[in-house]
């Protein structure tokens, strides 16, 4: 590429500010895990911005921890906006930006072009395990490999993660690799017709029994938790299979809860049981966990992603198992999918290297209404705390079959990145699903064509006025925020950082420069 001499001087000069920062405060973060795109979503008023909490039972309402005085002040001041964004906000972008969208010329009707800036996490399957397919969903726009520890042995998934080492080694390219674990969960056990799925029926007693050998049938089926009895009180509800079967406890006792049974439905082998508003008690870490986290260690992946994180205490604990085991390196991306989850999240983050927005379970866990502000919330904290955050679960679900997705998983996929999330993750759509390469193409379309109105400059205004609100002692964030606005004022084209441990371009990147950030290290 060639480059004048104003636009040489450009770069370096950006470069040397991101130098300082990093050096002035190092860490232990890899510049090839680093997935941070940040924002902050402050809406309506100053005040009560990203407030959305989770502290009790009824999801109510009060300021973030983070908004200091002084930044309220600030954002109140600041040309009259009252919805500062980052990558365009809550539900979209600033008003001013969503009324510059046109589409009376044929023009604006043909595919943005151009680099994307949201990261794409693809789940690899059968249909996607060989080093052929891995190389296309790379070349199709795939940042992070994921391998689901729920399917499949040691053996199959180091064979997935060989065949991607491959592929990296021919292109040339770079792609992370994420172990997502199968982590602690309560499932329903086997049939006494394993061929046949048991219909139930409204209005049936059906017991649960702490005995996973008894096999099911129409009066009940054992089940994995030992302390159901303990947990559940009379009234509480029970769904099975993401929630197609809801129950009400009736009775319990020591051994055993007796259940009637709400909407009919099919019962299979194996399923899983949420308990929506209850807190368990079962382990972070199972043996299988430790088993796929170890054997993550030995293969050298990137990052994990630990499923039902309930507390701040299950990433420590999880940390201190990858340490031990020689993954000091690798990065733990915390899964929310509870109630527990959610009311703990502030302690969560601070431990963890990032969050998945786990909308599965999460959304049979708690209230589905309240999925959207969940995924606000979190989504808004991770940007301020420049930490990482995948949006994740049934993102194109109708691609698994379909050539096409539906106007509505088009309209979710925008919509998170209008909310800031830094990545998009596929799950069945590639691990599974007819048309694997499709999926992650048709992602990466509309992810680039929501960022085409996305307003970087009030993205950036929003996190300066934080960052100048933390006080002297966080020179770090002063000097990577003053070196994207060197870069933004200069119409930089590029951010180069020199960096030993990857902070430096973190930190810049958490302040959503426009130019590509590339980092150059020893």
């Amino acid at each position: 590429m060639k480059m004048s001499a104003s636009m040489t001087r450009t770069i370096f000069f950006v470069a040397f500010l991101a130098l300082v920062a990093g050096s002035a405060f190092p860490s232990a973060f890899n510049a090839r895990s680093s997935m941070s795109r940040s924002s902050l979503m402050l809406r309506s008023r100053p005040e009560s911005a990203m407030r959305f909490s989770l502290q009790d039972q009824e999801f109510f309402v009060q300021s973030h921890p983070y908004m200091t005085p002084q930044l309220a002040e600030r954002v109140s001041d600041d040309q009259g906006l009252h919805c500062l964004h980052l990558r365009g906000g809550s539900s979209g972008t600033a008003l001013e930006n969503n009324l510059s969208i046109n589409f009376k010329d044929n023009a604006a009707f043909a595919p943005a072009r151009g680099a994307v800036h949201s990261k794409f996490v693809c789940t690899l399957g059968p249909k996607t395990q060989s080093v052929e397919m891995v190389t296309k969903l790379i070349e199709a726009g795939m940042n992070v490999a994921r391998m689901n520890f729920s399917h499949g042995d040691h053996e199959y998934h180091a064979k997935t993660i060989a065949n991607i080492r491959t592929s990296l080694a021919k292109s040339k390219r770079m792609c992370a690799i994420l172990l997502d674990t199968k982590g602690p969960e309560i499932r329903t056990g086997m049939l006494e017709d394993q061929d046949n799925d048991l219909q139930l029926e409204a209005g049936q007693e059906f017991t649960l029994h702490n005995d996973w050998d008894v096999k099911g049938n129409k009066n009940g089926v054992g089940q994995s938790y030992a302390n159901l009895p303990k947990v559940l009180e009379i009234g509480d509800t029970v769904l099975i299979d993401d929630g197609l079967i809801s129950m009400t406890v009736q009775s319990k006792s020591d051994t055993s809860v007796t259940c009637k049974v709400i909407n009919s439905g099919l019962l299979g082998s194996k399923k899983g049981v949420n308990l929506p508003g209850c807190k368990i008690d079962l382990p972070a870490l199972t043996e299988k966990d430790k088993g796929d986290l170890k054997f993550g260690c030995e293969q050298g992946v990137d990052f994990v992603a630990a499923s039902f994180i309930r507390k701040a205490d299950d990433v420590e604990q999880i940390r201190k198992h990858l340490d031990a085991n020689g993954g000091n390196r690798i990065k733990i991306i915390s899964k929310i999918e509870n109630q527990e989850g959610l009311q703990n999240f502030d302690q969560i983050l601070a431990l963890s290297d990032g969050i998945m927005v786990a909308r599965g379970d999460l959304g049979v866990e708690i209230p589905g209404e309240k999925v959207a502000l969940a995924q606000k919330m979190m989504i808004s904290k991770c940007n301020i705390a420049g930490k990482s955050v995948i949006t994740a679960t049934q993102m194109l679900d109708s691609m698994i079959n379909n050539p096409r997705p539906t106007r509505a998983e088009t309209t979710d996929v925008a919509n998170a990145v209008f909310d800031g999330t830094d990545c998009v993750m596929l799950s069945g759509e590639t691990a599974k699903g007819k048309y694997p390469v499709q999926a992650i193409e048709t992602m990466v379309s509309i992810c680039r064509e929501a960022e085409k109105v996305v307003d970087h400059t009030q993205t950036f205004a929003a996190l300066r006025a934080y960052a100048k609100s933390l006080g002297p002692d966080q020179i770090n964030e002063a000097i990577a925020s003053s070196a994207v606005k060197t870069a933004f004022d200069l119409k930089a084209s590029l951010v180069l950082c020199l960096t030993e441990t990857g902070r430096t371009a973190r930190l810049v990147c958490k302040y959503k420069p426009m130019a590509p950030v590339l980092c150059a290290t020893s």
